[in-house]
């Protein structure tokens, strides 16, 4: 049974306990001696764990530890760059007669994936734009099992089981709020692209069933989930009879909403719903992060660093 969890541990305690292996590879350090990277999980958060100076008799038990698997650690706690960090004196593999409990290792958005698809569904379904709503359906059940534990991420924001679909419902929910501001806005458009824009992470990303990413796919290494969706709608487009000025809008809105060529994009936005799509991504990705670190944090302190935020601490105000 676990009785510690990520979001408890503190800097200079002593922990023996069951995490997730997200990520293990054995590297070699800058005193030429081996070592175990891992990135270990559980239902409340990531951390960095290191085990040093590994002996070559060690060797073939730790390079036989695979992600999504269940080991158990020995490890003081350290902080390294203002993060906490694992430094693991010993582990192992674990068996059937660990008794564990799965739910305490997986991260899951908060709401029921069922849940979240019918909204997204829905908002498609309603669409009164034929060419938009075909496609976006079109996309929906195509990809519906899969949605229903896809992470939106390896790790960072949305790096949970169900976490693109919740990534999906609450840019969805922002989009409709922003065109009743906005009244210029194609308010279909602007959804559409929240639903299309991370579809292909599907395909770029690797994840089991229980939304715990292993790592990269061949396409998504060498292409990319933005070149993969425009790739998706020119074929889709197609297929569906869509008119080739509105395709090229929607491969648009893909290509340009990480907005800078060093994250992906090499193109901006060019027109206002391509750039209300960059924004509402941006708003739900760091609001994510900003939730995930705070709820780690005790009221009145401040959180370890944020990589995906520059690095910032977030302070989080006392309770009332």
């Amino acid at each position: 049974m676990k009785d510690i969890y990520i979001s408890d541990i503190k800097t200079h305690q002593e922990l023996i306990s069951y995490f997730l292996v997200k990520t293990s590879a054995v590297k070699v350090g800058s005193n030429k001696k081996a070592y175990l990277d891992l990135l270990l999980a559980d239902c409340t958060g990531e951390i960095s764990a290191k085990k040093w100076d590994i002996a070559d008799e060690e060797l073939p038990g730790l390079e036989k530890i695979k992600e999504g698997s269940i080991i158990k650690v020995k490890a003081q706690v350290t902080e390294w760059n203002g993060m906490k960090q694992l430094r693991v004196s010993r582990i192992r593999q674990t068996s059937a007669e660990d008794h564990l409990v799965m739910k305490d290792y997986i991260k899951a958005a908060p709401e029921e994936p069922a849940d979240m698809y019918e909204y997204i569904y829905s908002r498609a379904e309603a669409f009164q734009d034929q060419d938009l709503r075909n496609i976006c359906i079109r996309e929906l059940t195509d990809n519906k099992e899969k949605l229903m534990y896809y992470p939106a991420a390896q790790k960072n924001h949305h790096a949970e089981m169900g976490g693109l679909l919740y990534h999906v419902k609450r840019m969805l929910m922002m989009a409709e709020r922003a065109c009743e501001v906005y009244t210029n806005l194609n308010r279909e458009l602007v959804m559409t692209g929240g639903i299309l824009h991370d579809m292909e992470k599907i395909n770029e990303i690797q994840s089991n069933e229980l939304g715990v990413s292993t790592g990269y796919s061949f396409e998504g290494k060498m292409l990319g989930h933005l070149v993969q969706g425009v790739r998706t709608i020119d074929r889709l487009a197609g297929e569906l009879g869509m008119p080739r000025e509105k395709a090229v809008m929607l491969e648009h809105m893909i290509l340009s909403h990480h907005y800078e060529p060093e994250f992906g994009s090499p193109k901006k936005p060019l027109f206002p719903e391509a750039e209300m799509l960059h924004y509402l991504d941006m708003i739900d990705a760091k609001m994510f992060d900003m939730q995930d670190a705070l709820e780690k944090t005790e009221p009145g302190e401040f959180s370890d660093r944020v990589w995906t935020l520059d690095n910032r601490t977030l302070y989080r105000v006392k309770d009332e």
